[in-house]
């Protein structure tokens, strides 16, 4: 699954605001606050569209209680990581992990700079 750079901060604001409560409900507005708390100032409607797009993608879930919609994340963090490393190896090492292993060892300095 391939998610831009504000899907995944809007993912990480996720988890981060359920770290300690995984069934809190959490609102555009709860993402918008984290967000700009960490620097990333974004309208509440850019929020909302990419929100709704990550929902269409079956990475959130969206959920009415009383007049509000409410997200929940479908996949951990932990789940996210493991088919981000998935993609990599299909689409750069043709599913080949050894391989992206030794890539990864043999070029770390240049990716860490």
């Amino acid at each position: 699954m391939v998610c831009g750079k504000l899907e995944i901060d809007i993912l990480n604001s996720f988890w981060k605001l359920t770290e300690n409560d995984e069934d809190r409900d959490i609102s555009i507005q709860d993402i918008v606050d984290d967000l700009s708390a960490n620097g990333v100032l974004r309208a509440y409607t850019t929020i909302k569209t990419v929100m709704d797009r990550l929902t269409v993608k079956s990475i959130l879930v969206r959920y009415k209680v009383g007049k509000k919609f409410f997200y929940k994340a479908a996949m951990s963090k932990s789940e996210m990581a493991s088919e981000a490393i998935k993609t990599v190896a299909e689409n750069y090492f043709d599913g080949n992990y050894t391989d992206m292993i030794k890539f990864i060892d043999k070029n770390i300095q240049d990716v860490l700079v």
